[in-house]
């Protein structure tokens, strides 16, 4: 008999969502899900041939589609003759959103939901979303469209969220959210992000390892910079939400950021923790970026060494300012994010190699991989499983993978 299934696609918030949508379909045997993306018109076409995919595989199943796309391309999703219903983004964590019965071109009502989880996958690293939506009009995004106005759970409801994934036995926990930087704006007192991981940490002395999603540097507060320079179990790996390494386009994309602000961030942090990795979004070929616009974007790659690099090519998205802009050819944005694609991997080869001869403490995951604190993948040696950490040396790195020794 067929299981109900999950696929997702799109951010690591979409993960989560996907494991509580999973625990609210338990029995369900004839359900399956598309929780989709729209950040770019290149995941909207993932979404659709997953969908394709999905109903092949699937024929006689109820296949219904939730995540942004959901919102965003309501119309084009609910013409497929593959979709048997959409259930509004904003109300998937709502166990009577996946009532039969919806038709596929009238969404339910949308509703915020605050509630955590009643149950959840096990996984070797626990995804925990602790904010959804995002208050800010960046320029060139459609996610506020399909995700609503920012919006926070409380301490208590985190911290029983993540009780129940330890007590499932994961060994390391994320934070994640749409802007999760901005937790806690709407809750009493607006308490900042680093309040939130304090807490966590108090509250959860055995929790060995806490990671942060992508987040806004601009929003990062005292207390939260404070404990990714010096507190040992909050791992050293930093993901910006940059965009870009020019002050102008930056400007244009609406973001609160300076190139200069990024910059001594990171400088910031690696003199006081030097092993810390940094990630960065960016976005190569945004409406009237010239050569020297490109280059800052491209020297920025260098200057704050980013070895987690998520290259974005420019598409215009339905709504948004940045659609009505002065384009640039498909040709020079796909040559550009190419360009960058390199310097990341270049930076990144550089930084795996730096690790040869190291000890790390290494987090096995259930496909034979596993990472370091600051996120660097590791072929397991023999015998290690997904969810156990050990120590390894370093003695080499071959396909983009770091290799060694137990120890």
């Amino acid at each position: 008999m067929n299981a109900p299934e999950v696929i997702t696609l799109g951010c690591r918030l979409n993960a989560a969502e996907s494991d509580r949508i999973r625990a609210m379909l338990a029995g369900r045997d004839d359900t399956v899900v598309v929780n989709s993306c729209a950040v770019t018109e290149e995941a909207v076409r993932q979404t659709r041939r997953a969908i394709r995919r999905l109903r092949r595989r699937r024929p006689d199943a109820r296949l219904l589609v939730t995540g942004c796309a959901a919102d965003i391309e309501r119309e084009q999703l609910a013409a497929m003759p593959e979709v048997d219903a959409l259930v509004a983004n904003i109300a998937k964590l709502e166990p009577q959103s996946w009532n039969a019965g919806h038709n596929a071109a009238a969404m339910p009502p949308v509703r915020v939901h605050q509630g955590t989880s009643t149950a959840a996958t096990a996984r070797t690293r626990a995804f925990v979303a602790v904010q959804n939506g995002c208050d800010h009009a960046c320029t060139f995004c459609v996610i506020p469209q399909g995700r609503g106005e920012s919006r926070s759970l409380t301490v208590p409801q985190v911290l029983s969220e993540i009780e129940m994934h330890l007590e499932q036995g994961s060994p390391e926990v994320v934070l994640t959210g749409v802007d999760v930087t901005s937790w806690g704006h709407d809750l009493p007192g607006s308490p900042a992000l680093g309040t939130l991981v304090g807490e966590v940490l108090r509250a959860f002395p055995s929790l060995e390892r806490i990671r942060m999603s992508s987040i806004d540097g601009a929003e990062i507060d005292g207390a939260l910079e404070e404990l990714f320079a010096g507190e040992r179990r909050v791992m050293p790996h930093l993901h910006l939400s940059l965009q870009h390494g020019h002050d102008l386009i930056l400007k244009r994309m609406k973001r609160r950021h300076s190139r200069r602000d990024a910059v001594e961030l990171v400088s910031r942090l690696k003199a006081r923790r030097p092993d810390i990795a940094i990630g960065a979004d960016l976005i190569a070929g945004f409406p009237t970026e010239d050569e020297a616009m490109h280059e800052a974007n491209l020297s920025v790659i260098r200057e704050c060494a980013v070895v987690h690099g998520h290259v974005f090519p420019f598409s215009p998205r339905p709504g948004t300012p940045a659609a009505r802009m002065p384009q640039l050819d498909a040709a020079t944005i796909k040559a550009r994010a190419a360009e960058m694609r390199a310097a990341v991997a270049k930076s990144r080869a550089d930084w795996l190699g730096a690790m040869i001869d190291s000890v790390q403490s290494v987090l096995g995951e259930n496909d034979g991989t596993g990472h370091t604190p600051n996120f660097a993948p590791v072929r397991l040696p023999d015998g290690v499983r997904g969810g156990d950490i050990v120590s390894m040396r370093i003695t080499g790195a071959a396909d983009g993978l770091l290799i060694g020794e137990r120890v």
